[in-house]
């Protein structure tokens, strides 16, 4: 698998090869122009990328949901399968085939094999009057005898050991680390470092990778506390620092 930046992972299994919340503009914001500016840039491009066979879409957050890059993702063919609601919204980008999934809700993709929507605690809006019109959600795929699970956005609750108890053997969680000061604002939408950590006990991976931290600043803590913050939760919880960590922009693990 590969850390893109973000939320963004080209990730790679014995029969598929999917992307999650696929964002390659330069701002986090309409039209990619406007926002939050990246300060890292997505690395592989989109032009350098394989063939996909599935694009995740969790929610309609302009950081998770730029239409240009799902535009340029569409013309190979992959399926799209996205939170409930969304499909008014990504319909337009050229997809061949989608589907909208609520909790719970499972699909299976041709040649990648099952995917299923589960809760997270966050929220949707696109401009001011659209607020909680659309769903958001995390997913469970699972592919060439793998369980991978891809948190989304989201802040801490029980759902979580749902999710666990569902999907006892998860072997890859993708759990969100950062944009999360201050937490009188933040925590009912994004799990600080600490919490991210209890996600990872909760669902019981095998192995779970940090994102949504150093890609655009779009809350108060520095750009890479995050790492740092992660580190310092997971000694506390004790944790193996090669149990709960982040790749390098643009890296590759082979779980």
């Amino acid at each position: 698998m590969t850390f893109i930046g973000h939320s963004t992972f080209l990730v790679r299994t014995p029969s598929a090869v999917f992307i999650t919340d696929p964002v390659f503009t330069t701002h986090a914001g309409p039209f990619g122009r406007t926002g939050p500016r990246r300060v890292r840039p997505p690395a592989p491009g989109i032009a350098e990328l394989p063939p996909l066979d599935l694009v995740l879409l969790t929610h309609n957050h302009y950081d998770h949901l730029q239409p240009s890059s799902l535009r340029a993702l569409a013309s190979g063919g992959p399926e799209l399968v996205t939170s409930l609601g969304l499909g008014p919204l990504v319909k337009p980008l050229g997809f061949r085939s989608g589907v909208e999934l609520d909790w719970w809700q499972s699909h299976d993709v041709h040649g990648v094999g099952r995917v299923t929507s589960v809760p997270a605690r966050h929220f949707s809006s696109r401009t001011l009057w659209d607020r909680n019109r659309t769903l958001w959600a995390g997913f469970i795929v699972e592919s060439g005898g793998l369980t991978i699970y891809f948190a989304g956005d989201t802040g801490y609750s029980p759902a979580f050991e749902e999710i666990g108890r569902r999907f006892p053997q998860i072997d890859l969680a993708l759990i969100p680390i950062g944009a999360y000061e201050p937490r009188w604002f933040m925590q009912p939408v994004h799990v600080n470092p600490e919490e991210a950590v209890r996600i990872h006990l909760d669902v019981g991976a095998r192995r779970s990778i940090g994102m949504h931290f150093g890609t655009f600043q779009l809350t108060d803590e520095g750009i890479d506390e995050p790492m740092a913050a992660l580190s310092r939760a997971r000694d506390v919880a004790r944790v193996a620092a090669d149990a709960f960590g982040v790749l390098d922009f643009g890296e590759t693990a082979i779980i």
